[in-house]
């Protein structure tokens, strides 16, 4: 029985057509996915952009658009009892000078390349805010 919302807010920073991932397990599982995170009640969605990147990352962004919100029903991966609903938005790193990884969840990042004609993403919002985002910027 799904008796919980969780609301999901991340956000794809591209440079030189590639855009930041990370990697990280989650509940056991290896996880690649774009920065960002839950939503706190009292928190705005920017809001939330700003507090994960800061936490996750040691950096200020500059959020620039909406890319896609999710119009589907999905039911959490990891915790069956969750209806997920998540927002996309592009934003840039204002200074990239700053970047330290300070969640010790996350593995590493990467750049990947929006070129690709695989989609390399495991999680299907993931995948289809990568689709997005490759229409948007090809």
């Amino acid at each position: 029985m799904i008796d919980k919302l969780n609301v999901r807010i991340y956000a794809c920073v591209l440079k030189d057509r590639k855009v930041l991932t990370l990697f990280e397990e989650y509940a056991g599982e290896p996880l690649m996915k774009f920065p960002g995170g839950g939503l706190e009640f009292g928190e705005g969605i920017h809001d939330c952009l700003h507090r994960e990147f800061e936490e996750e990352l040691n950096v200020k962004i500059k959020i620039l658009d909406h890319l896609y919100t999710q119009e589907n029903f999905q039911v959490s991966r990891f915790r069956e009892n969750e209806q997920l609903l998540t927002v996309y938005f592009t934003a840039e790193i204002i200074d990239e000078n700053e970047f330290l990884i300070l969640d010790p969840c996350i593995e590493r990042t990467e750049w990947i390349s929006i070129d690709s004609e695989e989609n390399p993403f495991p999680l299907p919002i993931d995948q289809i805010a990568f689709e997005k985002l490759k229409e948007r910027f090809l």
